[in-house]
C-alpha cells in the first residue's frame, strides 16, 4: 500500500501541495484527476523519488521513498507526459537499454524485455525501429520501459494523450492486464469518460489539496453497483440491505440509495424479494455504472472553483 502523510511541496513562491494525505490500495487502479495546475504531475513525480517535498512523508508499505529513493525506484515505475524514445534503437535495443539502467544483469536483459514486450502487446515489434512505430505503440514501448523492472507500483501521467479513440480503448484494456497480474496504478487524466473503462477509484486533487477520494469499483471480489428508488421514506432500508452479507458501501440520499452487491443473480433476486416482503416502498431497483464526471463535479461544486473536464 502507499500512503501519503501530510505532504507539502514548494515551487518558488507556490505551494503546489498543501499538507496532503491519503492511501492507495493494493490492486487498485487509481484516476488521479483535478483541473490543470491542480498538482497533479508534481504528486506523481514526488510519489516516483524524483522530486523533494518540503515536508511529510510517502510510504511504499514500510519504506520510507524519500529516504530510500533508489530502493524505491526498484519498486514503482513512472511515465511521464512527455517521455522520450531513442528512435534509431529497436523495440529489444530500448527494452535492453532501460533493463541495465534498472541494474537487471546482462545475462537477464533480453529475457526481461521479451517479458515486458509481451505484457504491452508488441512483442512481434522487437526488430523495429522505436522511430517506426505508430503513436501508439510507442506509448506501449514506453510503458514497457516502465515495467521493465517489474514494480509493485506504477504511476502513469496522461498516458493517452494524443491517443486515437481506438489507441486508448486498447490502452484500457492493458491496464486492467497489468492490475490482473498484480501491479497497483495510479493514472493521471483529464479524460474521465476514459478512465471510467478501468479505474476503480478516484483521487481528487484542487489547488495542491485533497478534495475527495472516491471508490469507483470494486477491486476485490466482483460486485455490481445498484441503484434503488423509494416512493416514500423508509426507516428500515438500511436494516433491510444489511442482513445481506453481499452488500456494502450503502449510501442513501433522502429516496434515492446506492450500494455494492456481490451476489449473482439468483441473489439479486432474493435481495430484491426481501425487500418488498420487508414493506420497503420501492419504485426502481437497478443496476447503474458509477459516473465519474458527476463524482468529479459535484466534488468541485463544493471546493473553491469547479476545473474543466473534456468529455
Amino acid at each position: 500500500m502507499l500512503t501519503v502523510e501530510n505532504l507539502v511541496f514548494e515551487y518558488p513562491g507556490v505551494r503546489a501541495l498543501n499538507n496532503i494525505s491519503f492511501t492507495i490500495p493494493v490492486g487498485s487502479i487509481t484516476a488521479l484527476v483535478g483541473p490543470n495546475g491542480a498538482g497533479k504531475t508534481t504528486l506523481l513525480r514526488c510519489l516516483a523519488a524524483l522530486d523533494e517535498p518540503v515536508s511529510g512523508t510517502i510510504r511504499l508499505d514500510n519504506v520510507d521513498v524519500q529516504e530510500n529513493p533508489r530502493r524505491c525506484h526498484q519498486e514503482i515505475g513512472y511515465l511521464s507526459d512527455f517521455f522520450g524514445l531513442y528512435d534509431e534503437l529497436t523495440v529489444e535495443q530500448c527494452l535492453h537499454y532501460m533493463a541495465m539502467a534498472h541494474g537487471i544483469s546482462s545475462d537477464c536483459c533480453k529475457e526481461a524485455g521479451l517479458v515486458a514486450a509481451g505484457r504491452v502487446g508488441i512483442a512481434d515489434r522487437l526488430l523495429h525501429k522505436a522511430s517506426s512505430l505508430s503513436r501508439g505503440l510507442r506509448q506501449r514501448l514506453a510503458i514497457a520501459q516502465a515495467i521493465i523492472h517489474e514494480p509493485r507500483m506504477l504511476l502513469l501521467d496522461e498516458p493517452a494523450s494524443g491517443l486515437d479513440p481506438e489507441a486508448r480503448s486498447s490502452l484500457a484494456g492493458l491496464f486492467l492486464g497489468l492490475r490482473d497480474q498484480g501491479m497497483t496504478l495510479l493514472v493521471s487524466s483529464h479524460i474521465l469518460t476514459e478512465l471510467e473503462e478501468y479505474s476503480t477509484d478516484m483521487l481528487i486533487l484542487q489547488a495542491g489539496e485533497i478534495a475527495g477520494q472516491r471508490k469507483i469499483m470494486s477491486h476485490g471480489p466482483a460486485s455490481a453497483l445498484m441503484q434503488i428508488s423509494l416512493a416514500m421514506p423508509a426507516d428500515g432500508l438500511t436494516t433491510a440491505l444489511a442482513k445481506f452479507p453481499e452488500v456494502s458501501d450503502i449510501h442513501l440520499d433522502g429516496l434515492n440509495g446506492q450500494f455494492r452487491f456481490a451476489g449473482d443473480a439468483e441473489a439479486r433476486s432474493r435481495l430484491l424479494s426481501h425487500l418488498i416482503a420487508y414493506n420497503i416502498p420501492l419504485c426502481a431497483f437497478f443496476e447503474t455504472k458509477a459516473d465519474m464526471h458527476h463524482e468529479y463535479l459535484s466534488v468541485m461544486k463544493q471546493g473553491r472553483y469547479q476545473g474543466e473536464v473534456r468529455q
